[in-house]
Formats: structure tokens, sequence, C-alpha cells
């Protein structure tokens, strides 16, 4: 059993102008929670590590003590930018319990294209870029990284997408409101570090 197993967590929280649309503050929530778990880690489980990375039409890390200064962009979704690279941060770690959880509320909308230019679609599931999603999700797999993704939007073709996803990974999806983002990402947290390997 691998109990006491050291986890390394990359979470990902979508900075895209959806998370501020219609009124609704997405991005305060997404933060508290991101600073609360990395406080946990940090507290009882200090040989985990935590890096946070965030993506609109790109992906960044951001050290921790940014994280109170973090603000959502006139950006698109660009999920497979943020995939890549949590996966690239979990490749250069030497603990074998590795897991990305993803914070999100929207639908892949972009994509950067190897001439560095974009394509963007933000009407709908465009498959063209749904399915590199679940591609990246299936790298992932292959490479014992569950994703856990907390959908904090509650539309249907989300929904969908969001099960196709969990189902490529082998992940979990949780589609949660705003108020009990923290306690489901903590309940996720505790029951991924109890897993056997």
């Amino acid at each position: 059993s691998s109990y006491n197993s050291q986890m390394s967590t990359v979470l990902m929280i979508d900075i895209s102008h959806s998370m501020i649309l219609y009124g609704e503050d997405r991005i305060t929530p997404a933060k508290k929670v991101a600073m609360a778990l990395a406080e946990l880690i940090i507290t009882r489980y200090p040989k985990d590590t935590l890096d946070i990375l965030v993506f609109g039409n790109d992906a960044k890390i951001i050290p921790l003590k940014q994280l109170p200064y973090l603000k959502v962009g006139p950006y698109h979704t660009n999920t497979v930018a943020g995939l890549q690279l949590a996966m690239d941060i979990l490749k250069k770690k030497k603990n074998n319990n590795k897991q990305i959880l993803m914070i999100t509320d929207g639908k892949p909308s972009c994509l950067k294209l190897s001439d560095g230019s974009y394509y963007k679609n933000s009407s709908g599931l465009d498959s063209r870029i749904t399915n590199k999603c679940y591609n990246m999700a299936k790298q992932a797999k292959k490479l014992n990284i569950p994703i856990t993704t907390f959908m904090i939007a509650r539309d249907a073709y989300l929904q969908h997408f969001v099960r196709e996803f969990a189902k490529a990974n082998n992940g979990k999806a949780f589609y949660t409101g705003l108020d009990n983002l923290g306690e489901m990402i903590f309940e996720d947290y505790e029951s991924n570090r109890k897993r056997k390997i």
C-alpha cells in the first residue's frame, strides 16, 4: 500500500474571460481554494509538492506568493497548453504518485498552432480542440497521471466534454458550485493520497 507515499500535484486554474463573465466572480473562490490547498499540503504533507499553473490563451506557472494577485484576462481557454505544461512539470518529479487537479468553468476554446498563431473558436464544442484535449488526457493516463476536473459551470454540453475527458484519462470529474469547491478539492486530495499504486 502507498498510504504514506508522497504526492506531486499540479493545480491548473482557468483564467479565461468566462471566469468573470455574467457578473459572477469565479476566480476569487478558485484562488482561495488554491491558497487553502497549498496551506494544507505545506502543513500536513510537507514532502508532497504542489505546482500551480494558470491557463488562458497560454499556460504559465505561478509562484504561490503571486496567487492573491491573480487576475483573469480577456483570454480564451487553452486547456491543451495547460495540460502540456502540467505533464512537463510532473515528468520531472521523483514521486511515483502524481496528479493534476483542474479548476475550470469552460470548454477548451483555443489551441496554439505550430506556427505560433492561435486557433480559436468560442461557439460550442470544436472537435479540433476537444480531440486534442482527449489525446492529452490519454497521454497523462499512459504516464500514470490521473486528472480530476472541477467543473464550476452547469451547461449540459460542458458536462458532456468533461465526462468524455475523464473517461479518456480514467480520471474523475466533479460538478461543483463555488461554495463547495474547497471541500470537494480537499476530500479528493485526501482520497487520492490513499490510493494504491
